[in-house]
């Protein structure tokens, strides 16, 4: 986990949520922190998908014509 500097931001979270987190001692910002990074995780590896989607694309194509290169090695 990357502890880098924090910084005050406003965000809007639906009142009962907050009340009883709060009541159970649960860190608003823990879990703030953990769900940005796994939202921010999985957005960039979507646009990494996106990005290379042409070189998927002649992977796939080359793969097609030519076959794996061990494809006679394989005993299954």
């Amino acid at each position: 986990m990357n502890h880098s500097q924090k910084r005050p931001v406003n965000v809007k979270a639906r009142s009962d949520l907050v009340s009883e987190a709060k009541a159970l001692n649960i860190n608003l910002s823990g879990v703030f922190d953990a769900a940005l990074e796994t939202a921010v995780k999985a957005a960039r590896i979507a646009k990494w998908q996106e990005d290379n989607q042409e070189a998927f694309a002649a992977y796939d194509k080359r793969i097609e014509s030519n076959g794996v290169f061990s494809a006679g090695k394989r005993r299954f």
